[in-house]
């Protein structure tokens, strides 16, 4: 988080909430939150459950996905004119995922992987049956015990895009990790250009995916709109071997109404479980010398004593 770059992000911002009329700086990217992971075409309708994974690719028989959780499902519909035969692919899933696909009653699908191009890259031929319902899960075996597990936290990587492989390096060399939690700020200015670059990347130099939130610099092209089609949701919510985690937009400090809604659903579900939630910008400011935290006090008391 750079302050003199928030600053020229903040005038930025401002205009472009005059010009569309919006009242709060994040209720667009909460309401363009609940789109990621829906698509429609070749007579297929997707719909990833909780928006746990955005879609890349849906034409001429392939469904491309860039997973944001260690496990999600797809629900697809075939229309009466769908094709059969399809490859299902998911770039940034664990390396241990498999696919488990079934029709609406429960019957399995037939299902093929094929050869891993990559640990985070996963793909299967999957038979469809045309005007049914299918739910394809993809997941590691394991996702659902109570076994201890580790993972990385990550953020900030900004202007050291190049040198980002240096730290995959060191943490591929830990094979106990199974994920990277990343709290925001994966590039400078959240071009497509450099998210791209940040996917590739990670697919290039890591064996563990990462999943994501947006920092500040995401919103400073086009709202990071370039992040939600590229990357996923800006705040979500998942769960690996019992314990939830929660990744919440704070990237124009504070968390808009809609987003602190679903956060407080996942508070109470994880009422009795651990719970990790990452942000980018915290409520509070830590060191208190940057103004590095939210902008009203008082919001920022509230989210704290909630959690």
């Amino acid at each position: 988080m750079s302050g003199g770059l928030r600053t020229l992000g903040a005038v930025g911002l401002a205009a472009a909430l005059m010009s569309s009329g919006c009242v709060r700086p994040s209720e667009d990217r909460a309401v363009r939150d609940t789109r990621v992971g829906q698509a429609e075409a070749d007579a297929l309708t997707v719909e990833v459950e909780g928006g746990l994974a955005s879609v890349r690719t849906l034409s001429s028989g392939t469904l491309e996905l860039w997973g944001q959780a260690p496990v999600f499902t797809v629900r697809v519909a075939a229309g009466a004119d769908a094709r059969t035969d399809w490859l299902f692919m998911v770039h940034n899933a664990m390396p241990d995922a498999v696919l488990n696909a079934v029709d609406e009653a429960g019957t399995p699908l037939t299902v093929d992987a094929m050869p891993d191009a990559h640990p985070t890259v996963k793909a299967w031929r999957v038979a469809l049956r045309p005007g049914t319902t299918a739910r394809l899960t993809v997941a590691p075996p394991d996702w659902d015990t109570r076994e201890p597990f580790r993972f990385a936290a990550l953020a900030d990587v900004q202007e050291a895009l190049s040198k980002v492989g240096d730290i995959y390096a060191r943490l591929n060399q830990d094979p106990s990790l199974r994920f990277i939690f990343f709290a925001g700020d994966l590039t400078e200015y959240g071009t497509r250009e450099q998210l791209e670059e940040f996917q590739q990347r990670l697919e290039a130099d890591s064996r563990i995916p990462l999943f994501a939130t947006l920092g500040n610099h995401e919103t400073f092209t086009d709202d990071a709109r370039e992040y939600q089609r590229l990357v996923g949701r800006a705040s979500q919510h998942f769960t690996f071997r019992g314990v939830h985690f929660s990744l919440v937009d704070s990237g124009s400090s504070t968390v808009d109404p809609m987003v602190e809604e679903a956060l407080d659903g996942w508070l109470e579900e994880a009422r009795d479980a651990v719970h990790v939630v990452a942000m980018h910008i915290p409520p509070l400011d830590p060191i208190g010398v940057r103004g590095g935290g939210f902008a009203v006090r008082n919001e920022a008391a509230g989210l704290v004593g909630k959690m």
